[in-house]
C-alpha cells in the first residue's frame, strides 16, 4: 500500500489551457501512481504522428486536460444552482481523471491486438477497482459514477456522452498537436451554456451554433485525422505485425519481445483471465510504447519474411499502399494483388493475407439513437440538436458512412 500524502497544491501548465490546478490530496497521489503514470508513455493518437509530425502528445495529457474541463463544467452547473456536494465533484473528477486508465500501447491502434475482446473501458473499470482497494475504499463512488449506477445521471452523463469533456478536450487537443485547425472547437462557450433538467445534462439553447460546430469538427477531424488513410495504412501495419508474430510465437518460433509483452503474444485472454488471475493486470500495466517498439526494431531484422516487411515498413515509414472506396473491392482485383505479392515476397496465400488485406471503416458525428445531445429553451421545451439546428446537415451528419479499403506492398501495384 503507497503512503498518502496530504496538503499538496499544484500547479501544471497545460498548452491548450494554460496554467491549471490540482488542489486535491487524494487526486494529486492518484496522478503519482505508477497505473497513472504509465499514460506519459501512450500515445494518444497511436502512429498519426507518421501523417502530422507534431502528433506525439499522450494519454497523459488528455488525462489532466479533461479533468480541468470537468472543474470548469462542475463550476458551471453549481452556479446554476444544481446542487453537486464536494463527495461528488472529488468523484467525478476521479472518475474523468481515469478514465482512459486501461489504455494499452498506441491507445486505439492496437485496443483488440494485445488482448482480443477487450475493451480499453474494461480494462480502465479493473484498474479503478484495483485502485480502490489500496486507498481504501476512496474511488467507490468514483467508480459508481463511472459505471453509471449513481443516481445523478449527469455525472455519468459529462463523463461518457455525445456531449462530454472526454470530446471537448481531445477535439481541441488533437487538432492543436496535429495542426489540423478544423477540430478547433469553443470548449469554453460550451461549457458555459451545460445545465441539468429532470436529471440529465443538457445545453441551453442559444449554444446551438456552438454544438453545431462541435459536431461537424468531430467529423471533420475524424476523416482528416484518426482516420486518414495514411493513418489506416500505418497502424493496420502495425496490427498486422502484432498477428504476424502471435502466431509465430504459437508455432514455437523464438521472437523478441519483452517480458510483460511476451505473456500476451502466448496467450489470448479472457476478461475472465483477468478477474481469475490478478497478476495479468500488473503485466497489462507495465506495457507501453515502448513495448511494441523496441520490439517491433528487432523484428525488423528476423528472419520471417512477414514479420520482417511488416516491421521495416513501421520503422523506415515505409507504409503499405491504400486504397479507399464506398463499396467492397473487387474479389479478382485483390487476388491478382495477392498473386503478385506471393511471388515478390517468396510466400504462400495464408501468410499474403498479412501483407495483402481489405477491412472497413466507419465515420458517425453524432448518433440521435443513442444519448442525445438536448437543447433546453427558456420555454422549458427540450429538444434534440438534430431537430433544432438550422442546418440540415446535422441530421445528415447523423447517418454512419461506411468505407472500404484495400492495403498491399506498393511493389505489388497493378
Amino acid at each position: 500500500m503507497r503512503a498518502i500524502n496530504a496538503n499538496k497544491t499544484k500547479i501544471l501548465n497545460d498548452p491548450i489551457y494554460g496554467f491549471t490546478n490540482i488542489s486535491d490530496a487524494l487526486i494529486f497521489d492518484l496522478i503519482e501512481h505508477p497505473f497513472f503514470q504509465r499514460l506519459r508513455r501512450i500515445s494518444q493518437l497511436g502512429l498519426t504522428y507518421l501523417v502530422y509530425p507534431g502528433a506525439n502528445h499522450t494519454r497523459f495529457h488528455h488525462a489532466l486536460g479533461a479533468m480541468h474541463l470537468m472543474q470548469k463544467a462542475i463550476s458551471t452547473l453549481k452556479s446554476k444552482g444544481n446542487e453537486i456536494t464536494f463527495d461528488e465533484e472529488q468523484a467525478v473528477l476521479i472518475a474523468i481523471l481515469l478514465h482512459d486508465v486501461g489504455h494499452g500501447p498506441f491507445s486505439h491502434a492496437l485496443e483488440h491486438s494485445i488482448v482480443s475482446g477487450i475493451s480499453h473501458e474494461n480494462i480502465s473499470m479493473l484498474i479503478m477497482d484495483k485502485l480502490n482497494d489500496e486507498f481504501k475504499g476512496k474511488l467507490s463512488l468514483a467508480i459508481k459514477i463511472f459505471r453509471n449506477e449513481y443516481s445523478k445521471a449527469f455525472l455519468h452523463q459529462l463523463i461518457s456522452s455525445q456531449l462530454d469533456v472526454d470530446r471537448l478536450d481531445y477535439l481541441k487537443r488533437d487538432s492543436f498537436y496535429s495542426g489540423v485547425s478544423e477540430g478547433i472547437i469553443n470548449s469554453d462557450r460550451i461549457i458555459s451554456m451545460l445545465n441539468v433538467s429532470n436529471g440529465n445534462l443538457v445545453v441551453d439553447a442559444k449554444a446551438i451554433y456552438s454544438i453545431e460546430k462541435f459536431i461537424i469538427a468531430r467529423r471533420l477531424m475524424y476523416w482528416q485525422v484518426y482516420l486518414h488513410k495514411t493513418v489506416l495504412s500505418a497502424e493496420f501495419n502495425m496490427v498486422e505485425a502484432l498477428k504476424r508474430a502471435k502466431k509465430l510465437v504459437k508455432n514455437g518460433v523464438d521472437i523478441f519481445s519483452t517480458s510483460a509483452l511476451r505473456e500476451f503474444l502466448q496467450n489470448n485472454h479472457s476478461l475472465e483471465d483477468f478477474n481469475i488471475n490478478p497478476k495479468l493486470l500488473g503485466l497489462f500495466c507495465q506495457l507501453d510504447d515502448i513495448d511494441i517498439m523496441s520490439s517491433i526494431k528487432e523484428w525488423a531484422q528476423h528472419s520471417d519474411t512477414v514479420l520482417s516487411v511488416l516491421s521495416k515498413n513501421i520503422i523506415e515509414r515505409k507504409l503499405l499502399k491504400i486504397e479507399l472506396q464506398d463499396n467492397k473491392f473487387d474479389t479478382l482485383y485483390v487476388n491478382k494483388i495477392k498473386e503478385k505479392a506471393e511471388k515478390i515476397f517468396g510466400i504462400d496465400s495464408e501468410n499474403c493475407s498479412h501483407l495483402v488485406f481489405t477491412n472497413q471503416i466507419e465515420n458517425e458525428a453524432y448518433n440521435p439513437k443513442k444519448d442525445k445531445i438536448n437543447l433546453l429553451f427558456k420555454d422549458g421545451r427540450i429538444i434534440d440538436i438534430a431537430k433544432a439546428a438550422d442546418q440540415l446537415n446535422i441530421s445528415v451528419l447523423g447517418k454512419t458512412v461506411t468505407k472500404h479499403f484495400l492495403c498491399y506492398p506498393k511493389d505489388c501495384i497493378i
